[in-house]
C-alpha cells in the first residue's frame, strides 16, 4: 500500500521539526510539509481550505464549528500555547498603570477573533472587571494598512469597533498616540524597536502568568491541529495516527530541551526557566489530549461565546474527531 501523499501546514517549532525533517513518521502518510507563519497558514486554510492537514487557530476553528460549516476536524494536538499577559501593550503617557485603567481607551487589534485576543479579553474581564465593551477597539493592519479577516465576524452590539483610517497602520497609530494601546500575539514593531513611550501593561508578565496559573490551572491554548473532514471520513486511521506522530515529536523536543549538556536553544538560563516551569506546572508542561486540558478548553469556549464570536457555546466533544479522544493501552 502506498502512503497517502498529503499536504501538511504547520509552524516551525521544536515540537514539529521532527516531523518536517523525517525523524518521526506519520503512519500511512507521506507528508508534503510546509512550515508557515500563523497568518499565512490560517488565512489559506480558512479562506481556501488549502491544506489536507493544517495547524488552525482555535478561535477561528471554533467559529466554524459553531456555525455548522467546519471544513476541518481537529485532533487535540495543541501546537501553540502561551500565557497572554505579554500581549497587552500601552503608551506610558496615557495614564494607564493597571488593567482597570484601560476603560474608555482606544486599543488596536489586528482581528477581534484572534485566539490570543479572546484569552486576554477573558482574563481582563474575569480578573480585573474590564469588559470588552469598556474599550473602543480599532482594527487594522499592524505594519501594512488593512488586514482582511480570515473569517468574517460581527461583534456584539455593546462592543465598539472602528476601522483604522485608510492608509494607516496600528504601529503608526500607537507611535503617534491616536490609539492608547495594542493587544495581539505579536509585539508591535515600535515595541521591538524600543520606542520610549511603548511598554507592556504587565511589567512582570512572567509573575502575572504564574499567579494566573496558580489560581486557575489554565495554560491557554492558541492552535489545534486539523485534518480535512472529508479525508478523516475517507481514512478513519488519520486522526489517531496524527495524534501518535505529533505526540512522539513533542516528546523528542522535550527530551532535547531537558538535555542541557549543550543547550539546544539560543538562550541563557534554560535550566532555570525549565525548572521554574516544572515546579509550577508539573512534569509535562505542554500536554496534548482532551482530558488534561478540559478546564482550559472549557474556559476558552466560555470566553468565545461570551464575547459573541460563537452564537452558541460549543461543547468540547464537538471540536475533536472521536478517534482522537481515546488510545489503546497495554
Amino acid at each position: 500500500m502506498t502512503d497517502l501523499r498529503l499536504s501538511l501546514a504547520m509552524g516551525n517549532y521544536d515540537r514539529t521539526r521532527p516531523i518536517a525533517d523525517g525523524r518521526v513518521k506519520i503512519d500511512g502518510v507521506d507528508p508534503a510539509c510546509m512550515l508557515l507563519s500563523p497568518e499565512e497558514m490560517f488565512f489559506r486554510a480558512f479562506r481556501h481550505q488549502a491544506f489536507d492537514i493544517s495547524e488552525l487557530s482555535l478561535s477561528s476553528y471554533s467559529i466554524s464549528v459553531a456555525r455548522g460549516d467546519p471544513h476541518y476536524v481537529a485532533v487535540p494536538v495543541f501546537l501553540s500555547r502561551a500565557f497572554r499577559h505579554t500581549s497587552v501593550y500601552i503608551r506610558s503617557d496615557k495614564g494607564i498603570e493597571k488593567p482597570e485603567d484601560l476603560k474608555g481607551k482606544r486599543i488596536g487589534i489586528a482581528e477581534y477573533q484572534l485566539s490570543a485576543n479572546v484569552w486576554i479579553r477573558g482574563i481582563l474581564e474575569d480578573e480585573f472587571g474590564l469588559k470588552p465593551s469598556d474599550v473602543t477597539w480599532v482594527r487594522g493592519g499592524m505594519n501594512a494598512p488593512g488586514r482582511p479577516e480570515k473569517i468574517k465576524v460581527d461583534v456584539p452590539a455593546d462592543v465598539t469597533m472602528e476601522e483604522a483610517p485608510a492608509g494607516s497602520t496600528l504601529n503608526e497609530m500607537l507611535m503617534d498616540g491616536s490609539i492608547d494601546g495594542f493587544v495581539g500575539p505579536r509585539a508591535p514593531r515600535c515595541f521591538d524597536e524600543r520606542h520610549p513611550k511603548i511598554t507592556r501593561l504587565f511589567a512582570d508578565s512572567v509573575k502575572a502568568a504564574e499567579d494566573y496559573y496558580e489560581k486557575s490551572g489554565v495554560f491557554p491554548i492558541m492552535h489545534v491541529l486539523g485534518v480535512r473532514r472529508s479525508l478523516a471520513e475517507a481514512y478513519p486511521f488519520l486522526p489517531g495516527t496524527l495524534m501518535k506522530a505529533f505526540g512522539e515529536a513533542k516528546a523528542m523536543a522535550q527530551a532535547a530541551l531537558a538535555d542541557t549538556s549543550a543547550t539546544k536553544v539560543t538562550m541563557p538560563f534554560v535550566e532555570d526557566n525549565l525548572a521554574r516551569a516544572h515546579k509550577l506546572m508539573g512534569a509535562d508542561i505542554w500536554t496534548y489530549g482532551v482530558q488534561p486540558n478540559v478546564k482550559t478548553l472549557e474556559t476558552f469556549l466560555e470566553y468565545h461565546h461570551r464575547q459573541g464570536l460563537s452564537p452558541r457555546k460549543v461543547n468540547i466533544d464537538e471540536l475533536f474527531h472521536p478517534a482522537a479522544l481515546e488510545a489503546y493501552s497495554l
